[in-house]
């Protein structure tokens, strides 16, 4: 995981299923990736832990808040995604969903779990707090639901998931979305472009 970035060609993307902003990156990752040098990492970590990662959870005045959804609402419209249901409550501690998520990750399924995972929230509008939201997310990829349930209570799994996201604190990951990719890191969900650009020119100039 440190090494990350390190080569010219290696990229990871960094996201957490409680984030919006990571799911509107994730729902343009495999599309924006496409014609990279090489595939994209997608690795879960958690954004509260992470220096200055979003949480979602500071007080907002009523206008705040609702500039805030409209914004990202008008945003998934110019992706033409499905329009934005909120999960009630939001934000939704995702703790559970990002063990099952690092669970997909050992088995190879990280990124079918986590846009179905970010679909459920963010497109169905059902909160990753909830377990059977979740499990119904692992089910769209075929992950049996007993494997998910003892992944996810297992110690050496919580302890991954912290390490991945140590890890990528130490690379400079901030926040989410970000890309690592070239020795640099990319912040936000418009900055997938500019990651993916990165790569071809450190591929070019070697």
């Amino acid at each position: 995981m440190g090494r990350v970035g390190a080569e010219p060609s290696a990229a990871a993307f960094f996201f957490d299923l409680a984030s919006p902003l990571a799911y509107l990156a994730a729902e343009q990752a495999l599309h924006v990736f496409a014609g990279a040098p090489a595939p994209v990492e997608w690795q879960p970590v958690l954004a509260a832990e992470l220096p200055g990662g979003e949480t979602f959870e500071a007080p907002r005045c009523r206008t705040e808040q609702e500039v805030f959804r409209e914004e990202l609402a008008r945003r998934a419209a110019e992706l033409h995604l499905q329009p934005l249901r909120w999960p009630e409550p939001f934000p939704f501690d995702s703790a559970m969903a990002m063990r099952v998520a690092t669970y997909a990750k050992s088995i190879g399924r990280t990124v079918p779990f986590a846009q179905a995972a970010f679909r459920q929230a963010f497109a169905g509008g059902r909160s990753l707090a909830e377990q059977d939201n979740v499990l119904i997310a692992a089910a769209a990829c075929e992950m049996h639901p007993t494997a998910v349930l003892q992944a996810a209570s297992l110690r050496s799994v919580a302890e991954q998931l912290r390490g991945t996201t140590e890890a990528a604190a130490a690379l400079g990951v901030k926040d989410v979305p970000a890309v690592a990719a070239a020795g640099r890191v990319f912040h936000g969900e418009r900055a997938l472009g500019e990651a993916a650009e990165a790569m071809r020119e450190a591929v070019a100039g070697r």
